[in-house]
């Protein structure tokens, strides 16, 4: 598999009617036995992954990126990874009621894309 092409890959696990790589399944293994969860941040250059807990909230996970951040926290705007693909940008998302605005007490999902506002 290391080997192939990416699209070659795909197509080989699609030939043997396996949905993944075993280490795809290996990496959603060890996340949920973990209890880790993932959200992105983006701007007008970058979008990045972070790794947090389950359960963590909003400000907890604004702390991950920069205590800064956490400490000076204001609000969280969210949309799901997928509402996200789906509307293709956080204007449509926002315009179907996709796009929140959270508070620090709110429980980071996985897959949140999220735009935190803060004050230091």
């Amino acid at each position: 598999m290391a080997d192939l092409a990416p699209g070659e890959a795909a197509d080989y696990l699609k030939e043997l009617g396996v949905a993944e790589s075993g280490l795809v399944s290996l990496i959603r293994a060890a996340y949920r036995v973990l209890g880790l969860r993932t959200f992105f941040t983006f701007n007008e250059e970058e979008v990045r992954a972070w790794t947090i807990h389950a359960g963590d909230t909003a400000s907890r996970a604004a702390g991950t990126i920069h205590t800064d951040f956490e400490r000076g926290f204001i609000k969280a705007e969210t949309v799901s990874w997928t509402h996200l693909v789906e509307h293709g940008s956080v204007g449509h998302a926002r315009e179907t009621g996709h796009y929140r605005i959270e508070g620090r007490d709110y429980e980071v999902k996985d897959g949140d894309v999220i735009l935190f506002r803060f004050a230091v």
